[in-house]
């Protein structure tokens, strides 16, 4: 009976599935934050915008290019000159909040999330997502964040904003974070990218 109770458990284990991982980010390494306003760090002064906190928490170089404004069919647009001019090790993909409040085709807005990682991960890229919440009562992001994250077996971030802009206190706006908000995301991204083993 032990010996099947082992093997039982055996096979629960090796059944789950795992952490999606990343390759750890090699010295000198670019990170690539591509998003929009989030990103840019709008409603916080520039060293309060987390992808600077985010470099100071793990070292790496964080490249901010986040565009305020910014749709998806945009940051489509835009992504193969700023992946070729920077080369990054690993983008954190934060983009989509512009095509929720336009109330822009969702199934358009998840194919070009979709380009852009696909995009990422042809030049060797890895990629990071994070979920922009829908500014409903619940505050999830759109259902489509999670499932591209888990079609592509990538990390995913889709409590953190949620959490952040439904609290006051973190925010500046009804859709942008504040000093301490951003510091928030970029701490949680930082747990993130250790666990998922960048760093």
């Amino acid at each position: 009976m032990r010996f099947l109770a082992a093997i039982a458990v055996l096979v629960l284990l090796t059944g789950c599935p795992s952490r999606p991982k990343v390759p750890p980010i090699p010295p000198g390494g670019v990170v690539l934050a591509f998003g929009d306003s989030i990103t840019h760090g709008t409603g916080a002064t520039p060293e309060e915008s987390y992808p600077t906190v985010l470099a100071r928490e793990t070292g790496f170089r964080v490249v901010n290019a986040g565009v305020p404004g910014e749709v998806t069919a945009e940051g489509l647009a835009r992504l193969p000159e700023v992946l070729d001019r920077e080369r990054p090790a690993l983008m954190i993909l934060c983009l989509g909040g512009n095509d929720i409040i336009r109330h822009l085709d969702s199934q358009q807005t998840a194919s070009n999330l979709r380009a852009m990682i696909r995009m990422a991960r042809e030049r060797g890229i890895s990629v990071v997502l994070v979920g922009v919440p829908a500014f409903s009562l619940t505050m999830d992001p759109p259902s489509y964040y999670g499932e591209i994250a888990g079609e592509f077996g990538i990390p995913y971030d889709g409590k953190s904003l949620p959490r952040i802009l439904g609290s006051r206190a973190l925010k500046a706006d009804y859709i942008h974070p504040n000093g301490t908000g951003y510091r928030q995301l970029a701490m949680a991204l930082t747990r993130l990218l250790h666990k998922s083993g960048a760093f």
